[in-house]
């Protein structure tokens, strides 16, 4: 099985992917810019010789902005466009080596973890139609048994007139019901006597019909099962459960998670989880549970772990969010060292260090590492040193006003009017959201974000929601209705936010 090659979207070139960044996000060109160099420069990288190939590292980013202005969604759009193995941990999440945490090398184990899921998953869709035939033939066994082609014995008749062939099976078949085997005596010319002849045509003639009738009744039920009619019907089947070694892995520093994983697997071990389990289900689930069993069998893990250790190591990305609130403001050597200390952690996996994971060493050397953070209370200088000079690209994002709220609500794929009318279109409800509504959305928007905590877009969130609350709940009793969100739909809806000038319930 050769390797499966990454998204040809790396391929594209920087103004093609922050055109598609555009789709999803508006403004932040400076930010688009950036990643978009980056994930440019790593397709550049991969293209020289081995010796300039392994020198090149990749030039990490800092993202610099208040919440809710896009830094993480850049981060995670750009992921999907390349088909990266990507990974959003919270720097505050991680404790220095020798507390009671997680350490700063699971990060890189839930990136191969991430990495070797993307990879399973692509394998498996390759064979996917290979597996969805081989279970059909194994549920038209089940609904039909004795009608596949596995089970059938060659007729004597069919092997030619030979009287050895005849005679072994009329053999056979006395001698299940305890009788003498025939004495087949050859006649004047040598051959066998045609009344024995015409007994065996007989029996085989028997069984071409049983063979022809069986061969028709399953040709119904693969048409059955091709229309979805017998989908609630239950059958009976054997689940192979999984007879590999569980993983046993304590690393240093784990969480409670990690070591209670490791005990399950134990626990599952012990009990024999690797015997075969009889279960009656409909075919709609024994659809599925041999789908997968057929992919899992398909499907090399040895390849699998080879591709997505390259993958992860090659072109993983992993964003560290708040990356400020491990900053220690202030002269150092405070009660804050401990923050300090996972600064210090950090430090060598961005650098480049050697990782033991399940699915062996990984090198953190190329994997493009992005942080983030508000920064509102402390200064990116607040990080110790080296870990700035880890970070050469910093990124300052632009806070929103209200033409940017409008263009959020309009613009993007998953804009959230977008999202909301299609939710309500389940309901046979049809909204549609006027121009005079969306800018007044978006000024509301830009105003309690000025009054109160800029939560930048997130704001739009929690005003959408309050607008169509009533109509969200009473959908039901609107269904084949067309409703125009308004000006004053909006301003009905929040009137009593608007004469009170409570923007308190904005806060999330």
């Amino acid at each position: 099985m050769e390797l499966i090659e990454n998204n040809p979207a790396e391929e594209l070139p920087p103004r093609k992917i922050v055109e598609k960044l555009d789709s999803y996000i508006v403004g932040q060109q400076k930010a688009k810019k950036a990643v978009a160099i980056a994930l440019r420069n790593r397709s550049r990288r991969m293209k020289l010789p081995d010796d300039i190939r392994d020198e090149i590292a990749p030039k990490n980013i800092l993202l610099i902005g208040p919440t809710g202005v896009g830094k993480t969604e850049i981060a995670r759009r750009l992921a999907k466009l390349c088909g990266a193995p990507f990974l959003k941990i919270e720097a505050t999440k991680y404790t220095e080596v020798g507390y009671v945490g997680r350490d700063v090398e699971s990060m890189i184990r839930d990136l191969a973890a991430v990495s070797v899921s993307m990879v399973q998953s692509e394998m498996q869709e390759r064979f996917r139609k290979t597996a969805e035939e081989r279970v059909e033939e194994d549920l038209l066994d089940l609904l039909a048994p004795g009608s596949g082609k596995e089970d059938e014995k060659p007729s004597p008749m069919q092997l030619g007139k030979d009287g050895h062939s005849i005679f072994f099976s009329l053999f056979e078949g006395r001698q299940k019901k305890g009788e003498e085997a025939p004495q087949l005596l050859p006649g004047p010319d040598g051959e066998v006597p045609p009344e024995q002849e015409e007994g065996a045509a007989e029996k085989d003639e028997s069984r071409g019909k049983k063979k022809k009738d069986l061969s028709a009744l399953r040709e119904k039920f693969r048409a059955l099962l091709r229309d979805g009619s017998i989908e609630e019907r239950t059958v009976e089947i054997t689940v192979q459960r999984s007879s590999a070694m569980p993983v046993m892995e304590v690393f240093a520093g784990g969480n409670m998670e990690d070591i209670e994983a490791t005990m399950q697997n134990f626990a599952s071990m012990l009990s024999g989880g690797g015997k075969p389990k009889r279960k009656t289900v409909t075919i709609r689930e024994a659809r599925k549970i041999l789908t997968q069993e057929h992919l899992d069998r398909m499907v090399d893990t040895d390849k699998v772990s080879e591709e997505a250790k390259r993958r992860a190591e090659q072109s993983g990305i992993v964003f560290i969010d708040e990356i400020d609130k491990i900053a220690v403001k202030g002269e150092r050597g405070s009660q804050d060292v401990s923050r300090e200390g996972v600064q210090r952690d950090i430090l060598p996996i961005v650098e480049g260090s050697m990782v033991n994971t399940r699915y062996g060493v990984i090198d953190t050397t190329h994997i493009l590492f992005i942080a983030a953070g508000a920064f509102n209370l402390a200064a990116p200088s607040d990080l110790i040193p080296e870990l700035q000079g880890r970070f050469p690209l910093r990124v300052e994002l632009d806070s929103l006003h209200a033409e940017d709220f409008k263009r959020i609500l309009l613009e993007p794929k998953n804009a959230l009017t977008k999202q909301y009318a299609a939710l309500l279109s389940t309901e046979g409800v049809t909204i549609n959201f006027t121009p005079g509504a969306v800018e007044r959305m978006s000024a509301l928007a830009a105003e309690v974000n000025s009054k109160a905590e800029n939560i930048g877009a997130r704001r739009l969130h929690t005003i959408i929601e309050t607008v169509l609350e009533d109509l969200s709940f009473e959908a039901d009793e609107h269904k084949g209705e067309t409703i125009d969100i308004t000006t004053e739909y909006v301003d009905d809806k929040l009137k009593n936010i608007i004469e009170d000038q409570d923007l308190s319930r904005y806060n999330l």
